[in-house]
């Protein structure tokens, strides 16, 4: 229990922290959601056909990225396509996946999305896959294209067993 209080203090700081630092910025204009949206269609695009060339135009170099595998980040794009080449590598034929819930924000250069997303596909081993996400994109627009900087694809976890919850449904 004590853990549990401690890991919720500390939520709360970081919390109040993030919204301190927010109050000295300026609001979002979110003129750039047409292209933001037109963004995540390419990406959905790319996603489903597995196309890699496609996903790989769609990230900054320097992008840094925190996904549901190992390793704890993954710094640069061509770690992140690693990453993205063996997950398409583990499914036969296309993927679908459907975003519910997105929320698009941006001012000047930079751009946030939230979504929920339900992944699924027939992985090489014959089973389905079928599960909600939890991801979140930061995109800077560089010489007039939108690319990512930082992606966060998370599944909520069970404290007291440390393990992963991806049955649940928005």
């Amino acid at each position: 229990m004590r853990i549990r209080r401690g890991i919720t203090s500390l939520c709360f700081v970081a919390a109040f922290a993030a919204g301190m630092i927010g109050c000295n910025s300026a609001p979002a204009d979110n003129s750039a959601t047409p292209e933001v949206q037109q963004w995540l269609n390419d990406f959905t695009n790319a996603f489903q056909t597995k196309n890699l060339d496609a996903m790989s135009a769609l990230y900054a170099p320097d992008v840094v990225t925190y996904d549901v595998v190992p390793p704890l980040q993954y710094v640069g794009k061509d770690a992140y396509m690693k990453d993205w080449k063996d997950f398409f590598a583990g499914f036969n034929g296309p993927l679908k996946m459907d975003m519910k819930d997105c929320h698009i924000q941006s001012s000047g250069n930079l751009a946030t999305v939230e979504c929920l997303d339900f992944v699924s596909g027939t992985m090489t081993n014959g089973t389905a896959f079928n599960s909600w996400l939890r991801a979140t994109a930061v995109l800077r627009k560089d010489n007039g294209k939108w690319l990512d900087i930082h992606d966060h694809v998370s599944y909520p976890a069970d404290m007291g067993s440390g393990k992963a919850i991806m049955d649940l449904k928005p």
